[in-house]
């Protein structure tokens, strides 16, 4: 067989690009849509809280990571041929530009607000009673709250935590005796304060704006020279010896209070200002100038995730779209029944997650069910799906649960259901040492007439009601027994020492994955070299893995037609001729976070479907435990064909990769095709009950779980 050699490709940077600066640009694409004039205010606003927050993560961890690698001697290169100190040297620049551009979108957005009766104001500008109201509120609920903090030769530097909101004081007694101190800004109040308003309108303070303008009131036979807003972000990633932890669930919980401590990062300032208080907090950070973020507007814009979301402001915000019952349960109230008689497949957010939350609290109450099995990796914050479980154990019922402690930054959250879970007689696994667990299975084991009959829910997304609403994945139950004795094996060797089977459905990551990945790549090349073509379609979240990257331009040299729909990182370079020439990378961002992943391969017309919970990338093959699963409904693989064909037909939500790296949007001319909403009309058209919601179909009875 042709080697990947033969392309010449092996380890030449010019055909890989470096994973942080592809996420950078993916953020780019995120934060273009608050650019997006048609678009109501407030979905706009969103988007800009949204850009906001996955930079914080992405300084928090990636830079994070990078600079510990830098301070550690670490001077290896990527795949793009990048070392540590260049990638740092191109972030720095990158994320600049990226949030300058935010910064004028949110400015931008702001004044539109204004104009449609939405005012932020500033506090000298308000009208008398407005003033009154807020000095008011200054005196009884801000000031018992918060504490100035001197910093001098008897006070040090006070200890700030990751992400906190401070503003640093400049003040004097006499001229020329410069004097410092720290109010942090408390996260118990809100961040954005609305005071009274005349003629109809709406008007908001900034918290910080509050304290600032009545600071004068702490520090009593001192003049207020200056007031600089500032914010921290730390390392948060996580360090966990595993190995040796003798209890993962306490080590997880000291790790959780280091990360509030780790090393500064970043230092995000308000712009133009003081030079001696800047100076002050570079020094006191011990973190570099270019590492300082000057920014014109309010700090941590994720404050306007709140505020999008705020009562009466209806009309800047879209219309309600309500998830559809699934069109393959529209006329049962009892899902096993439905799922003996055939594999059903569910699209979110279009059709209703409530299935899936039902698939559980049936089986909690059903006294033919013998035990019920699940992974847990993210959940919601009141998630009925673990209260289902706590139910189900309490109903005598054998309930096993993996819940991944180390879910970044859900790790709090998930210590806190795997307690609540115990409590209530659940076993509960904490996860595999050295590897997180990613994969998405529940396994209903039901006495049933004829014998033990097995019920599977496999998927690409989390089990969590809530971001099932915002994010698009697809789900398949199934009675298969095949992989009913998959999913009992694959539990088996979650929860003991079994060693991993012979598998007959599903394949697992770490061991085996990438290699069923390549294999069934070759089986496109071995097509296309027999003149019978050769065709690919993957849709994932990140495509970073080197291995198959290689494999895929190889795929490219022989001929095989491979269209990429990454919505995030992509490494690959499409379009080089000679290399991946026939190879296209297109990513959409719109209203929903696109998160399923779809792989579709030709086969010479024998056509095959996986899912995946699993993106291409080395963590995700090498240490997560990831699934990855055929379609063999006939009618399944054309549906999911048909999603993937609108999907890369999207002309309105849609960028395509240019070989250089650059995006730009797809030609708007010709049949606007927006895929996120043609799936919304079909899920629609699909419901024979349109007036008439899953929920109030199905009738869910437990009892409640003491929270």
């Amino acid at each position: 067989m042709t080697e990947a050699k033969n392309c010449d490709i092996h380890d030449n940077p010019e055909y890989f690009f470096n994973r942080e600066l592809s996420w950078l640009k993916f953020n780019r694409r995120v934060l273009g849509e608050a650019d997006v004039k048609y678009k109501p205010l407030l979905e706009r606003l969103k988007f800009v809280a949204i850009t906001s927050s996955n930079l914080d993560e992405f300084f928090m961890i990636r830079v994070a990571g990078l600079k510990h690698q830098l301070d550690s001697g670490v001077n290896k290169v990527d795949a793009a041929g990048l070392s540590v100190r260049q990638q740092l040297v191109c972030i720095t620049e990158d994320a600049h530009e990226l949030v300058k551009l935010a910064y004028r979108y949110l400015k931008n957005i702001l004044s539109e607000l204004d104009a449609a009766g939405v005012c932020f104001c500033d506090m000298t500008k308000l009208n008398e009673r407005a003033q009154d109201w807020l000095e008011n509120f200054f005196d009884n609920t801000i000031f018992p709250v918060i504490t100035p903090m001197a910093v001098d030769a008897g006070h040090p530097f006070p200890f700030l935590a990751n992400r906190t909101l401070n503003l640093a004081v400049l003040l004097c007694r006499e001229p020329g005796d410069d004097h410092a101190a720290v109010i942090q800004v408390p996260a118990v109040l809100p961040r954005i304060v609305e005071v009274p308003a005349d003629g109809g309108k709406r008007q908001f303070v900034f918290l910080e704006d509050i304290i600032k303008h009545y600071c004068v009131h702490l520090f009593h036979g001192y003049t207020i020279r200056d007031v600089v807003p500032f914010r921290i972000t730390r390392n948060a990633d996580l360090s966990i010896d595993e190995e040796d932890a003798q209890d993962l669930l306490a080590e997880v919980e000291k790790s959780l209070r280091q990360r509030k401590r780790g090393q500064a990062v970043r230092l995000e300032i308000g712009k133009n200002s003081n030079r001696s208080l800047r100076q002050l907090l570079v020094h006191n950070l011990n973190i570099g100038e270019q590492d300082v973020y000057e920014i014109p507007g309010p700090l941590d814009a994720t404050c306007f995730f709140r505020f999008s979301d705020l009562p009466g402001l209806d009309h800047l915000r879209y219309t309600p779209i309500n998830s559809q019952p699934p069109r393959e349960l529209a006329d049962t109230s009892n899902l096993f029944d439905a799922i003996r008689e055939r594999d059903i497949l569910l699209h979110h957010p279009y059709e209703s997650f409530q299935p899936v939350t039902e698939f559980v609290l049936q089986a909690a109450m059903d006294p033919k069910v013998l035990a019920i099995k699940q992974t847990l990796y993210r959940v919601s914050g009141n998630s009925p799906i673990v209260r289902a479980l706590a139910q189900a154990a309490e109903n005598g019922k054998q309930v096993t649960v993996l819940v991944e402690l180390k879910a970044r930054f859900d790790e709090e959250n998930n210590i806190l259901w795997a307690k609540r879970l115990e409590e209530a007689g659940c076993h509960v696994i904490y996860g595999l040492v050295g590897l997180k667990t990613h994969a998405k299975m529940i396994l209903v084991v039901r006495q049933e007439q004829d014998g033990i009959k097995r019920y599977v829910h496999m998927g690409t997304g989390n089990y969590n009601d809530a971001t099932a609403k915002m994010y698009t994945d697809l789900g398949l139950f199934t009675a298969n027994e095949q992989f009913g004795a998959d999913a009992s094996a694959f539990f088996n060797v979650l929860s003991g020492y079994s060693d991993p089977p012979v598998w007959n459905k599903i394949v697992v990551a770490p061991l085996g994955l990438r290699e069923k990945i390549k294999e069934l790549i070759d089986r496109e090349i071995e097509f296309a070299k027999a003149g019978s073509g050769g065709r690919i379609i993957a849709k994932m979240n990140s495509l970073v893995d080197k291995d198959i990257v290689l494999k895929l331009y190889e795929a490219s040299c022989h001929g095989v037609k491979i269209d990429l729909i990454i919505r995030g990182i992509c490494a690959l370079r499409p379009g080089v001729a000679g290399v991946s020439q026939t190879i296209t990378v297109r990513s959409i961002v719109g209203r929903f976070l696109e998160h399923h992943r779809i792989f579709y391969f030709g086969n010479g017309g024998d056509e095959r479907i996986f899912l995946s919970s699993a993106d291409w990338m080395p963590r995700n093959l090498n240490e997560r435990v990831e699934l990855f699963f055929p379609i063999e409904d006939v009618s399944h693989i054309e549906r999911i064909k048909d999603i993937l064909e609108t999907t890369l037909a999207d002309n309105q939500k849609a960028y395509v990769m240019k070989k250089d790296g650059t995006y730009r949007r797809v030609d708007k001319r010709g049949k606007a095709v927006n895929s996120q909403m043609a799936f919304f009309v079909e899920a629609q058209a699909a419901n024979p009950e349109p007036d008439s919601p899953l929920e109030q179909r199905f009738k869910p009875m437990y009892r409640r779980v003491a929270e």
